[in-house]
């Protein structure tokens, strides 16, 4: 059985084509292959009208089996997934959107989820999500607070494992535990104001689908709705008048989801600690799982963000975007050079998404430079696959990862169109 806290393989040991195998029955559309109930769970939605709701940046159904895909691709376990997929059955503290009518029974989702996924789904749509994930946990950590405790962190981890050395008082961990205790929380059911004990662990995952459920539907829309100009997410704005869809810049949200996921990696990995403390002096060597705690749940690190181990400042993340929509909107007009430069200081600034180098890895094959154009593209390629979602929402994950890997394989031809009937003849991949 696979440590339930060991984190995804990093980037340099988990190749390209094991990134690719993992996605390639969902850009074949082949469900089945993910998991054989996976094809008649989405029917289910369909059948209840879930891709006739709008969803932000689509409709509902879309961003269902979008949240399952990421979780999946990201390693969580199967009623994890399962629980992404479902994750609004009963409606949730974000959207007033139910799959099925408010009078469906939990028996009837169980019978079509499984128990473990079922009650996860419950509670993901019983818990005040938004003051939990944002106002609990991530208003109370500043950047450099994050940073200094995922350093920290990383060490105690290490010295617990190795040397059964651990140590209650130091500062990263008393602040975990000062949030969120080993025996979870106590919150207030959004509907009925009754309390709701939610586990450490589940907590954890809760802020990994907070992750993916951000990632694939926020945009600028988002950013002009709220007025998200700080880039903090905060929440802190009430532009109602905001036209839909916006400009379709990129949304300024890799900030806050670098910091969700920094907060993760403590989570887990003050969990670690306490599983090793528990071997070595509670239980003599015995794990036997307690009450509560929800200890069967894995907690796989996403790969994002290099393992969730850095936090993107607001400021860098909105310079980065900014040159990127630059770069992207006017290189035609001012020149292929200036793009590349304005993409290379994007990258420096922010180097953790995966269209600036897509659209380098272009710039450098009509350039002729086929040899940076391979790099630049297994680099974004690498980075599109690990999200599961795309940045620059404009285009689909699944087209943006068809487009990146048409540009590898002429880089690595070398050989690139140089008539527009040739772009737009492009498309095969082998």
């Amino acid at each position: 059985m696979p440590s339930s806290l060991s984190p995804s393989p990093s980037p340099e040991l988990q190749d390209l084509q094991t990134l690719l195998a993992s996605a390639r029955p969902f850009l074949r559309g082949e469900l089945e292959s993910v998991h054989p109930d996976l094809a008649s769970l989405v029917s289910v939605l369909r059948s209840v009208g879930a891709g006739e709701c709008w969803h932000k940046h689509g409709n509902f159904l879309e961003h269902l089996v979008d949240l399952y895909k990421i979780l999946k691709i990201w390693g969580a376990q199967e009623s994890v997934c399962r629980c992404g997929l479902f994750h609004s059955a009963y409606s949730n503290s974000y959207v007033n959107l139910a799959i099925f009518d408010p009078s469906t029974g939990r028996d009837t989702v169980r019978g079509h989820v499984g128990g473990a996924a079922e009650e996860l789904i419950y509670l993901f749509c019983v818990v005040p999500r938004q003051p939990l994930i944002h106002d609990d946990l991530l208003f109370r950590y500043t950047d450099a607070e994050l940073v200094e405790h995922l350093k920290a962190s990383e060490v105690s981890l290490r010295t617990a494992k190795d040397g059964g050395v651990c140590n209650g008082d130091e500062p990263w961990r008393k602040k975990v535990n000062s949030l969120v205790p080993s025996s979870g929380i106590t919150v207030k059911h959004i509907k009925t104001g009754e309390d709701v004990l939610v586990s450490r662990r589940v907590v954890a995952i809760f802020v990994m689908m907070t992750m993916a459920d951000f990632s694939d539907q926020i945009f600028g829309f988002q950013d002009t709705l709220f007025d998200n100009f700080n880039g903090r997410l905060e929440y802190s704005g009430n532009s109602y008048g905001s036209l839909w869809p916006g400009d379709g810049k990129p949304g300024l949200w890799l900030n806050s989801i670098s910091r969700m996921g920094a907060i993760y990696s403590l989570l887990a990995r003050e969990e670690a600690i306490f599983m090793e403390e528990r071997k070595r002096v509670g239980a003599g060597g015995n794990q036997v799982p307690m009450d509560g705690r929800n200890e069967e749940l894995e907690l796989v690190i996403p790969p994002v963000f290099d393992n969730c181990t850095r936090v993107l400042g607001a400021e860098e993340q909105i310079e980065a975007r900014d040159l990127y929509w630059e770069a992207v909107c006017e290189g035609s007009k001012k020149g292929l050079d200036w793009a590349e430069e304005l993409l290379w200081r994007s990258i420096e600034k922010n180097p953790f998404v995966g269209e600036p180098y897509v659209v380098l890895g272009q710039i450098y094959l009509t350039n002729g430079r086929f040899e940076e154009a391979e790099r630049v593209a297994e680099k974004g390629l690498r980075h599109l696959l690990e999200w599961g979602s795309p940045w620059d929402k404009r285009m689909s994950w699944e087209g943006w990862v068809a487009w990146c890997r048409v540009l590898l394989m002429k880089a690595k031809e070398k050989s690139w169109p140089n008539t527009s009937w040739g772009i737009l003849n492009l498309g095969l991949v082998k």
